[in-house]
């Protein structure tokens, strides 16, 4: 008896190592740098106070053990969109996020805004758009790399090949996270969480924002984002957000170490949660799938004739953005058939999203 004690504590020991090794990775992306030296207003350079900010984000997370920061870029020097994406991509990481300045023609506009993937028809935010992606006429050959896109025309943007968007989910939740983390560390207006087709993000396989700080042509606020200070509160409300995404969708994965405990002499008790079978697996009954077709700031009726035909459509709202589900199941199979009629119907970029009780979790916990 002594000797599986024995053997019990090593598991658990064995297990807490493994635990501390396991760690949460972000990709922390300083917008322009080097030759592209992004908005600039007053004597506000948009590379300076990006890297700045980035630094000072990498320097509060650094500081927690189970964090593994990695960045694209640490000094002045130019890197093109796509080795961006590269650098993100090569270090697995679990989170990408992309720090960035606005500006305006009209200098009173002002506010941060967190945007995620999407496509989008919302005039302001393809001017956004255009003005990040225009860095891609200081590369070479950049009609060729980015399969003709022309940062001239923001419809452009529209036609931007999306891969299919698993971590839409995840990254509408980051970013509600940093637009809710600046209402709390910043004085600047809360413009809320949107979509649009920045190229530095279509290629990135993990959830990601591109963050627009604030708006270095607006006076008041450019000083603030210019100052110590105002980087200070900006990467206290960004890295707030982070580790509480963290805390939120990565604690499933052993970021803490469990505490050792005596094998206890008890009979199993039997579990009062039902148990459905779930195509070849079980699930804990309170599990359900539902499909998210869509996510826009736009609201639709839930009406077959403005879904292509996809009855069964439910809505949630999450800061600005509406998001679409088609059907709802507690199997995992029934699910997956769900979702591919939802792509023969044209919405190629949905996905399942589980949840259990009500609150949504990872469809690898869903379906383990």
């Amino acid at each position: 008896m002594i000797r599986v004690a024995q053997v019990f504590l090593f598991i658990i020991f064995s297990i807490s190592v493994q635990s501390q090794t396991k760690k949460f990775k972000v990709v922390l992306d300083a917008g322009h740098g080097g030759k592209d030296y992004g908005a600039t207003y007053h004597g506000n350079i948009e590379k300076k106070i990006s890297l700045n900010t980035v630094l000072k984000v990498g320097e509060i997370l650094s500081k927690e053990s189970n964090i593994e920061v990695v960045y694209t870029r640490k000094t002045d020097v130019f890197v093109e969109l796509d080795e961006r994406a590269n650098i993100a991509n090569r270090s697995k990481g679990h989170l990408f996020v992309s720090m960035h300045c606005n500006a305006n023609a009209n200098e009173g506009a002002s506010g941060n805004e967190t945007y995620v993937m999407g496509i989008t028809k919302n005039a302001a935010n393809l001017e956004v758009a255009k003005k990040e992606n225009a860095v891609v006429t200081l590369e070479s050959d950049y009609k060729i790399k980015y399969d003709g896109f022309d940062p001239n025309k923001p419809e452009s943007v529209i036609g931007i090949s999306i891969m299919q968007e698993e971590n839409l989910q995840q990254s509408i939740d980051i970013a509600g996270k940093v637009q809710q983390a600046f209402t709390k560390f910043t004085p600047n207006k809360n413009r809320g969480v949107k979509q649009a087709g920045f190229l530095v993000l279509r290629k990135i396989i993990m959830p990601r924002v591109l963050i627009e700080m604030g708006f270095v042509s607006n006076k008041n606020e450019g000083a603030f984002l210019n100052s110590e200070d105002g980087q200070d509160k900006l990467a206290q409300a960004i890295s707030t957000a982070i580790l509480g995404y963290r805390d939120e969708f990565f604690k499933n994965e052993a970021v803490t170490t469990p505490k050792k405990e005596e094998p206890k002499k008890e009979t199993p008790k039997k579990t009062e949660n039902k148990v459905v079978n779930n195509d070849n697996k079980t699930a804990i009954d309170g599990v359900t799938f539902k499909i998210q077709i869509s996510a826009s700031g736009k609201k639709l009726e839930t009406l077959p004739q403005n879904f292509k035909g996809l009855k069964n459509i439910t809505i949630e709202k999450e800061n600005s953005i509406y998001k679409y589900f088609y059907g709802q199941t507690e199997s995992y199979s029934t699910a997956k058939q769900l979702l591919e009629e939802a792509k023969a119907k044209g919405y190629t970029s949905s996905f399942i999203v589980p949840s259990k009780n009500g609150k949504k979790i990872k469809l690898s916990e869903a379906i383990k």
